[in-house]
């Protein structure tokens, strides 16, 4: 239960010393339902042909990451597809909008459904219970995982595409559907948060394109990740230094969910971050 001024001590603890909680329940199912159905209307409405189609690979990043469509989304609504939408003459396998990996990255600005779903006293009453002095919402992504072709996310750290000097970043994932590892839930390391940052992603100096600085080349740990299952309306906290992963949809469902990354406004965020916001000023929870 989540008290009017955050999270009970006991969860406090639980995400200090595992980086990540899970909290059932958080949202009722027709704020769920009602923000799927809007997703499904702005895929439609924002859904680019297959000629401008930017792809997302098995570590969550554009496989055309020097695509200005990407790198500039930060303040738009845009949509990105899965990988294997596409046949291997190169045709979607079905219509546009079923083919879509996400919608990113500015929603919680730009629509109002999506809007209304990011902004409340409850979460920002989260948001300083796991340590954001001034809460600021970076991004919005809206994840489709759809059935069959909904591809696997390789496990990965948040910090290293959402730098923040020091690290801030926190996840708020949503389950809008029904999480299991049949059509590809989360997993994560517990305790994974302590490892120091392995990679920054970042812009060339031309702001045309990213790389990875690497800190440290040995991957993250693939043993002792634990599934996250989740009913729809559970909320999942994640730092932004946890290590999780995400399986692929071998399911006939869909694994919609929906995911805000907060970080702290009194953290300084660089410029040369992939995610720049040149006319939309980040918000609080309240805001």
């Amino acid at each position: 239960m989540i008290t009017q001024d955050g999270l009970t001590t006991a969860q406090i603890e639980f995400f200090e010393l595992n980086g990540y909680l899970v909290l059932p329940n958080f949202v009722d199912d027709d704020a769920c339902l009602k923000l799927r159905e809007q997703a499904m209307i702005l895929a439609k409405k924002h859904c680019p042909s297959p000629q401008e189609a930017t792809v997302f690979t098995a570590d969550g990043t554009a496989v055309h990451a020097s695509d200005d469509y990407f790198l500039t989304s930060g303040d738009k609504i845009r949509c990105f597809f899965e990988k294997d939408a596409f046949d291997e003459h190169g045709e979607l396998r079905q219509d546009a909008h079923l083919c879509l990996n996400k919608l990113g990255h500015a929603m919680h600005d730009l629509d109002p459904v999506f809007k209304d779903f990011s902004h409340s006293s409850r979460l920002a009453a989260v948001a300083k219970s796991v340590g954001l002095q001034r809460a600021q919402l970076l991004q919005s992504m809206y994840i489709f995982k759809q059935p069959r072709i909904g591809g696997e996310v390789t496990s990965h750290v948040d910090h290293t595409y959402l730098w923040t000097e020091p690290q801030s970043v926190i996840g708020f994932w949503f389950a809008i559907d029904d999480a299991t590892t049949q059509n590809g839930c989360m997993w994560a390391l517990p305790g994974g948060h302590r490892i120091p940052v392995k990679t920054r992603n970042r812009l060339t100096p031309d702001r045309k394109s990213t790389f990875n600085e690497i800190f440290d080349p040995t991957p993250y740990p693939t043993e002792g990740l634990v599934p996250l299952e989740a009913t729809r309306g559970t909320l999942i906290l994640l730092n932004g230094t946890l290590p999780h992963r995400s399986g692929p949809n071998t399911s006939d469902k869909p694994r919609h969910a929906y995911t805000i990354h907060a970080i702290d406004g009194t953290a300084n965020y660089p410029s040369d971050n992939w995610l720049q916001r040149p006319s939309l000023p980040m918000s609080g929870f309240l805001n």
